[in-house]
């Protein structure tokens, strides 16, 4: 394994798991959930544009105008439905939490498949969703029967931000016929920053003013999302994909440990075998044998 490539892997998935330092620090100051994820797409996007107009220029050219289509999908009813979903998880539960919910992308990836694009379900797809389910249990409070500390409503956005990550890749699948990895980025972020831009009060402006709300604002754009998906993209040009997703799992640890010892959230024994049983879904769907052609996976594609 090519260390510099693994280096850059481990390192992106640790910047996408300092997501929630910003998000929760720019709730102190009042922004809804949708106008974090405004604050995130349109920063990004800008980061984004002016490193590709400098890298690849040609990465930014679409062979139709008509195939915007595919990044109203990835942008619209994904891009902005799982990031406000994960962030309003994130404001009413608790971020390991959250960030766990989110992992169960995989299985709905291969739940979706199945049924859109024919794909077989093997054994391990079988074991992978039974870890899943029962993560699921474990972290909510299913087993043993104690769900007195998070709201259903939590749940609900959770399991929403899971959806809303694995539908990138349903919709991705039929973009990446035609174009780089790239280049479906910057127009899945730039369609949803079109989307949110004319909905972001004009008042809430003023508080950039602050240098505090600037860093917050403008490090949740750079550095968990351009500079994180950047790197992450380099390294898996020398990597297997199923190899990047498996060590992306740090993403979940890095967002536990910045929950449970910065924000002093709480999170049990039971709800660590949860995210375990979960995060051992993901490895083993990344690790069994696939004969035909599989969609890809959130982690492969983008946070």
């Amino acid at each position: 394994m090519n260390r510099i490539a693994f280096l850059c892997i481990v390192l992106g998935a640790t910047l996408w798991g300092t997501i929630s330092w910003y998000v929760k620090h720019l709730y102190e100051f009042g922004f809804t959930a949708m106008e974090i994820v405004t604050i995130r797409v349109v920063t990004s996007t800008i980061i984004l544009l002016i490193f590709l107009f400098i890298v690849s220029p040609k990465e930014l050219k679409l062979q139709s105008w008509l195939d915007i289509k595919y990044f109203i999908g990835t942008g619209i009813i994904s891009i902005i439905f799982f990031n406000y979903s994960l962030f309003k998880a994130i404001d009413l539960a608790t971020i390991p939490i959250a960030t766990a919910l989110l992992y169960t992308a995989p299985a709905f990836v291969t739940i979706m498949s199945v049924f859109l694009f024919q794909e077989k379900f093997s054994k391990y797809k079988v074991i992978s969703l039974i870890m899943t389910f029962i993560g699921i249990c474990f972290i909510v409070g299913l087993v043993p029967f104690d769900m007195a500390n998070i709201s259903f409503i939590s749940i609900i956005f959770g399991l929403g931000s899971g959806i809303g990550y694995a539908l990138y890749s349903i919709f991705s699948k039929f973009a990446l016929k035609r174009y780089s990895s790239l280049t479906i980025t910057i127009y899945t972020f730039l369609v949803a920053s079109i989307v949110l831009i004319p909905f972001f009060p004009l008042e809430k402006l003023a508080l950039f003013s602050e240098t505090t709300v600037l860093m917050y604002g403008f490090g949740l754009g750079f550095l968990p999302t351009a500079l994180a998906y950047i790197i992450y993209t380099f390294g898996l040009q020398y990597m297997e994909t199923s190899n990047a997703s498996i060590l992306t799992t740090i993403e979940p640890i890095v967002a536990t440990l910045i929950g449970v010892f910065i924000f002093r959230e709480a999170f049990s024994f039971l709800q660590m075998i949860g995210m375990t049983c979960i995060l051992g879904a993901v490895i083993l769907i990344h690790r069994s044998p696939q004969k035909e052609e599989t969609i890809p996976t959130p982690q492969n594609q983008l946070h």
